[in-house]
């Protein structure tokens, strides 16, 4: 989820895409009896519904096609979790990687943000002229690509997470619903459909950050400077999990209010 672009509601990616081989049906099988669980555990499914349609589930759309506002990507996103999620496969950690590298709307961010950067001279602090504005352009898309390759591709799959978020939804109260989103960048969800530290997300921030000192300039590579930028990322992170909490609640009231027969 770069830093600035995501306090401004955008993302940007560069990312690059492997292919590793899906799970088995039995692990699909074993996932979504584990998800069924959990979700009757959260309350967010009846206790009285058991028997679990995983032909429905694994024909169920994987990633989230809508836009929030129309027009920025929300495809990490799952919205409605009062039913079982089967867990992405290795392949499709990948591809969801991949579909934010290249998706239109976060590659313009990274220009609009290279633009700020350059206006101040803020970090990275190439400083003036079209050359530099280059270079920033180029560094804020292997800023966010840096930091999904590692937290949607290789510490997903090696530590099994889904780095997608699950909303808690509106059959929760709005205050839950605000800690749950905070909660999330701190806890993930495991393939098996149970909780652990969100190795993904932290770790993968992390080392995207310190690899961004291979490329920036000796002022932008001090510790303040990477403290900085963790504090930016994790605070872009909660505004990126609220908006895709409440963005659909958004759209119904909308769509009561202008949209009535």
């Amino acid at each position: 989820m770069h830093a600035r672009g995501a306090m401004r509601c955008a993302f940007v990616f560069a990312a690059a895409f492997f292919a590793l081989r899906p799970a088995s049906s039995q692990v699909v099988e074993y996932a979504g009896d584990s998800a069924l669980v959990a979700c009757e555990l959260e309350g967010l499914l009846p206790a009285s519904v058991t028997p679990l349609d995983l032909e429905s589930i694994k024909a169920a759309p994987v990633f989230n096609d809508q836009r929030i506002l129309g027009v920025m990507p929300d495809f990490q996103t799952v919205r409605d979790t009062t039913h079982p999620v089967a867990p992405l496969t290795g392949r499709q950690k990948w591809t969801l990687a991949a579909r934010e590298t290249i998706d239109p709307f976060n590659i313009a961010t990274a220009f609009l943000t290279a633009a700020e950067s350059q206006a101040g001279n803020e970090t990275p602090k190439y400083g003036e002229g079209w050359a530099n504005y280059g270079k920033r352009v180029a560094a804020a898309q292997l800023d966010f690509a840096s930091q999904n390759f590692f937290s949607a591709g290789v510490l997903a799959t090696l530590f099994h997470q889904d780095p997608r978020y699950f909303r808690r939804g509106p059959q929760s109260k709005f205050g839950r619903r605000i800690l749950y989103s905070m909660s999330q960048l701190v806890v993930a969800r495991n393939d098996s459909g149970g909780r652990m530290f969100n190795v993904a997300n932290i770790g993968g921030m992390s080392m995207g950050i310190a690899m961004s000192n291979l490329y920036y300039p000796g002022a932008s590579r001090s510790g303040a400077v990477m403290v900085s930028r963790i504090w930016t990322s994790m605070m872009g992170g909660a505004v990126g999990n609220l908006m895709s909490e409440f963005w659909p609640d958004a759209e119904q009231l909308e769509r009561r209010l202008f949209h009535r027969k």
